[in-house]
């Protein structure tokens, strides 16, 4: 399923146009992003939680020459399911 489709679905489900459904999933989607980048959590009861994971630093290897490397820490976005979409996919 793509953006598109949620928001025809979201359209259909609720009344609003489709117009409006876009407007609304892209200003959940900016909120959410906003809150990830202040390192802050998102949590939806029974949907799930969003989160920032920091990746701590550590060695590698340059695959084509077998030359160790650092790779440095970064963050990356984390979503753990709740209990409620884990059932409803199970």
């Amino acid at each position: 399923m793509n953006k598109a489709e949620i928001v025809a679905r979201m359209a259909r489900d609720t009344g609003l146009t489709k117009a409006d459904s876009n407007r609304v999933l892209d200003a959940f989607i900016g909120q959410v992003t906003r809150a990830l980048k202040k390192g802050d959590k998102v949590t939806l009861v029974g949907f799930g939680t969003f989160a920032v994971l920091r990746r701590r630093p550590r060695g590698g290897r340059n695959p084509r020459t077998g030359a160790r490397i650092r790779i440095a820490g970064y963050k990356t976005p984390k979503f753990a399911p709740g209990k409620e979409l884990r059932a409803a996919v199970r």
